[in-house]
């Protein structure tokens, strides 16, 4: 790798996923055109959104659907996907594509169980998914120097140090996406690709 190429993408000595983010792109296309079917039939939101009420009379199945679709309606819709595109793709390209499905997966329904149990009761969307890639993302920047002998560029590392902080204020102001990013962080660490994977 040129130090050129370094410049332009500083993270290109912790890649050791897949080129192509195709789970990214999967999961972009399948929160699209939920977000397309609630905008085009808005009573189907009703019927998928994380509301407590319907959750303790036995529809669990909320506490996944609410990763899918958007409380955001198409504003919320927009920017959700455009993280995913971004944070995903970073994701799976660091961390390989079963590690990125555990990070966003389990974080989002982590993330979904604590609004219901606590934080947000009533909502849906994908961000809290993208929280826990981001925590994981944050870990292995800070663990690269130690773990790869790579030290990422200061404001990079600098933004690995904020985001634990910010996820601790964030649930402190009793918003929902703090825990899920915090749980990626824990995830992310355990989840570290072995030094000897990379290509």
């Amino acid at each position: 790798m040129t130090t050129d190429t370094a410049a332009r993408n500083p993270l290109a000595a912790l890649a050791f996923g897949p080129r192509r983010p195709l789970l990214t792109a999967a999961v972009f296309l399948v929160t699209l055109g939920c977000g397309i079917a609630q905008l085009a039939h808005r009573p189907l939101y009703d019927a998928v959104v994380r509301d407590p009420t319907h959750i303790d009379n036995g529809q669990w199945y909320r506490l996944l659907t609410g990763m899918f679709f958007q409380d955001g309606w198409a504003s919320g819709l927009v920017s959700n996907l455009i993280l995913l595109a971004v944070f995903g793709t970073i994701a799976e390209r660091a961390f390989g594509r079963w590690r990125w499905a555990i990070l966003y997966f389990v974080c989002g329904w982590f993330g979904q169980l604590m609004s219901y149990l606590w934080l947000n009761p009533v909502g849906a969307g994908n961000s809290m998914c993208v929280a826990g890639l981001i925590g994981g993302l944050a870990i292995l920047i800070l663990m690269a120097p130690s773990r790869y002998g790579v030290t990422p560029p200061l404001q990079l590392r600098i933004a690995a140090y904020a985001v634990p902080v910010l996820a601790v204020v964030d649930t402190a102001v009793s918003d929902n996406h703090g825990l899920p990013c915090l749980l990626g962080m824990l995830l992310g660490y355990f989840l570290l690709p072995k030094p000897e994977l990379k290509a």
